[in-house]
């Protein structure tokens, strides 16, 4: 059986499970990582860093 991996919020760190209102995209810089921001972050603007190239965004 294959292992399933859940993402975390790249903000947070909470898991994001799949009825969260959840947004994904690639970093706005290097376009390597996946970006994971919650409905909360998102509602807050929280910000976020890449773990590869260290872009911050809102």
């Amino acid at each position: 059986m294959e292992e399933i991996e859940t993402p975390l919020c790249s903000c947070c760190g909470r898991v994001i499970s799949p009825d969260d209102n959840a947004v994904h995209f690639s970093c706005p810089s290097c376009g390597e990582i996946t970006i994971w921001r919650c409905e909360q972050c998102r509602k807050f603007t929280n910000n976020y860093k890449c773990v590869k190239c260290g872009f911050e965004g809102p």
